[in-house]
């Protein structure tokens, strides 16, 4: 038989295990939230954000007020995106390829719907060179129409042979919450006519009044602030202050409606309602998120969260709940996607969970675990992909200071049950903005979903 003793010394060992790990977990939270948070500054008038965790590798981008938002002219943002990293006055794109290839870096150019992203990754020691590198793209590249007609326009129409329907259904919720700036879409589908206004005089013209010291921001991961002022300062002395071209910056208004577009190939419907903003302090969207879920985050099983339950118990649909962040507004979406049936089921349930929601129906353990998604969403964003490095920047050319992780987290931990259902019917007392793309027939309206449009 066991002693009392001996299972109180059991215990009070198991205790101290407890408070040990506790106490480890804080000190990595604090460590984590002390790394992921970009500090910005200003370097020669440049707007600059920067972290540095002093290891081998160096992330520095470049992110420019020139997303689909800002575009005066379909098409020319992904113009510019394609130009990048090709012939400058000093360098051709061979000889770019090359150098970069002998210091084992990588170069890349992507977009959002409100910042255009040049990014090099590269070994610390060789932040002089790609510093000189991006402000030499930014500055000084030529814009010239034999790279336009044999590069630029091929590729182009390869990503949009590649959008799929789950694209065009995003776009078109966008569309109709936003209608104009946001609600371009962030790439041209094969049926815009961008014919007529894509070309390299008019890509010319975007650059030049998009990269500008006021349009842009330059985010380091991995690079002292002593090495960046050394260095951006002289690369990007020739970038100006401002441009005679002015973008469009109207603030964006949320309108909500419905859009239904026929189309081959697999369903997909966007439900969406007004989000939050780049800087807002909403830890309840975030819950939300990590409530809904939908993607499983264990091997060979659906997962537990509310959507996953849901596409479980319709084979053939996927769906994922996320919140799209911009300057001054936001836009929280779930994207069910799959066959007909399956997404047409599946999106009457993810509707009737949010009622559920907004109806105080949430158990408190599902709460701390949503907490939990919720701060691993945060940190795994900022962490193992470059979500956090075009925040930064989105932010600080957005007027916006650069998220501070150790403060959401904090945040995070004081939502409660009630917070979220408060959130949930916030969401369904405003309008909603509803894509439907694929087949039609087997797609329900908004009004059979129960949702005001």
């Amino acid at each position: 038989m066991i002693s009392r003793s001996a299972l109180s010394r059991g215990s009070q060992q198991a205790l101290r295990r407890a408070g040990a790990a506790k106490t480890v977990q804080r000190a990595f939270a604090a460590a984590a939230s002390e790394k992921a948070s970009y500090e910005p500054t200003t370097i020669a008038g440049l707007k600059v954000a920067s972290r540095d965790d002093h290891g081998p590798v160096t992330r520095l981008a470049v992110v420019a007020k020139a997303g689909t938002r800002y575009e005066p002219l379909p098409g020319l943002t992904v113009g510019l995106e394609e130009f990048a990293f090709k012939n400058t006055q000093k360098r051709s794109a061979l000889r770019i390829t090359r150098e970069s290839e002998l210091l084992g870096g990588q170069l890349s150019s992507y977009h959002t719907r409100e910042g255009l992203v040049l990014q090099a990754n590269f070994l610390r020691e060789d932040l002089p060179y790609f510093a000189e590198l991006l402000g030499e793209v930014v500055s000084e590249t030529k814009y010239t129409t034999h790279e336009f007609h044999e590069e630029v326009e091929g590729v182009i129409r390869q990503k949009q042979a590649k959008i799929g329907n789950d694209g065009v259904a995003l776009d078109a919720a966008h569309a109709v919450a936003f209608h104009t700036g946001l609600g371009n879409p962030l790439y041209p589908t094969p049926e815009t006519p961008v014919g007529s206004y894509l070309n390299e005089h008019n890509v010319a013209a975007f650059a030049e009044a998009a990269y500008t010291k006021a349009n842009i921001a330059v985010v380091a991961d991995g690079a002292s602030q002593g090495g960046l002022e050394k260095w951006l300062e002289p690369f990007f002395k020739k970038v100006p202050a401002q441009s005679e071209g002015k973008l469009s910056t109207d603030a964006a208004k949320y309108h909500g409606g419905e859009s239904r577009i026929a189309r081959n190939g697999l369903n997909s419907v966007v439900i969406a309602f007004p989000g939050t903003a780049l800087g807002a302090s909403s830890p309840e969207t975030a819950v939300l998120i990590g409530l809904l879920g939908g993607e499983s985050t264990v091997k060979w099983s659906p997962g537990f969260s509310v959507l996953s339950k849901i596409t479980a118990a319709n084979p053939g649909a996927q769906a994922k709940a996320a919140n799209y962040a911009y300057s001054d507004c936001g836009l929280f979406t779930v994207q069910v996607t799959g066959t007909g049936s399956a997404v047409s089921k599946a999106t009457q349930e993810t509707v009737k969970a949010l009622q559920s929601i907004a109806e105080g129906k949430v158990a408190k353990e599902d709460v701390v675990k949503a907490i939990a998604k919720a701060k691993f969403n945060l940190l795994s964003a900022s962490e193992t992909s470059g979500t956090g490095l075009v925040h930064a920047g989105a932010s600080l050319i957005g007027g916006v200071k650069p998220l501070q992780v150790a403060e959401v987290l904090k945040s995070l931990e004081s939502v409660t049950a009630d917070k979220l259902t408060a959130a949930a019917k916030t969401l369904l007392q405003g309008k909603a903005s509803v894509a439907s793309v694929g087949d039609l027939h087997a797609l329900p309206f908004a009004e059979d979903l129960g949702l005001k449009v």
